[in-house]
């Protein structure tokens, strides 16, 4: 890679990836995020931000944690993007695609990070207590609430995540239910529950939507399945033919 090259990766988060990533399989990921994302010639062009296509780098970029690495830049398209988009974008395809993400010359493995935050559910309307008592418990504080060893938070959802675009026509406060605690694969199934329950969208830390469990465990993590069914959480059904 020309030196040109390797300077540009320097100016936006980028994701480091140890293969090259299938076009086809990068959009979907990118439409997780933003579901308007669409393909610009061999880049993406989601809100605010464009996902460069893929190049080869060296060990330099990741400091040496990888010794070659793909690496998948997020330009800005114009202002800086709201509420941290781009960040946000570069380490969520990091994590889904087993790769590091660098950001502003520090590298990170988004996977190591997971105790402090979470999956949330973002909601078009504040629920109200008598509409989360079948699904939680109420603490102390009128706005936490647990699952077992899941601790819920109701909180107002800062800003617009593009992965919730769907619920803005009818949306009166956007409100996420952040959830804190327990393996991924049981924060995810209860995500999904309390989505399916209070027509919510369910979505990961960095604001991408989840379509099942799994996808709060890393790859190369230990199989998501097998540990859902040790912590009693049933194995989804196949879909239908």
């Amino acid at each position: 890679m020309g030196w040109m090259a390797k300077r540009r990766l320097r100016t936006g988060p980028t994701a480091a990836l140890p293969a090259r990533p299938d076009p086809g399989e990068l959009l979907r990921i990118v439409q997780l995020a933003d579901p308007g994302a669409r393909r610009d010639g061999d880049e993406i062009v989601a809100v605010d931000v464009r996902v460069c296509a893929p190049v080869e780098a060296g060990a330099d970029l990741t400091g040496g944690e990888l010794e070659t690495a793909w690496a998948v830049r997020v330009a800005a398209e114009g202002p800086l993007p709201l509420d941290f988009f781009d960040r946000y974008l570069a380490e969520g395809l990091a994590f889904r695609l087993g790769g590091l993400a660098v950001c502003r010359g520090e590298v990170s493995d988004p996977a190591d990070d997971g105790g402090e935050s979470g999956p949330a559910v973002i909601l078009p309307v504040r629920p109200t207590a008598e509409e989360l008592a079948p699904l939680l418990e109420q603490q102390e504080e009128e706005f936490a609430f647990a699952a077992g060893d899941i601790r819920a938070v109701l909180v107002p959802q800062k800003g617009q995540p593009p992965a919730v675009q769907e619920l803005l026509p009818f949306a009166t406060e956007l409100t996420a239910i952040e959830l804190r605690g327990g393996e991924p694969v049981k924060l995810g199934a209860l995500a999904l529950e309390l989505a399916e329950a209070l027509n919510g969208i369910a979505v990961d830390r960095w604001r991408f939507r989840i379509d099942a469990a799994e996808d709060l465990v890393a790859p190369g993590q230990p199989d998501a399945e097998e540990d859902a069914v040790e912590e009693g959480v049933p194995p989804a059904e196949p879909a239908a033919e």
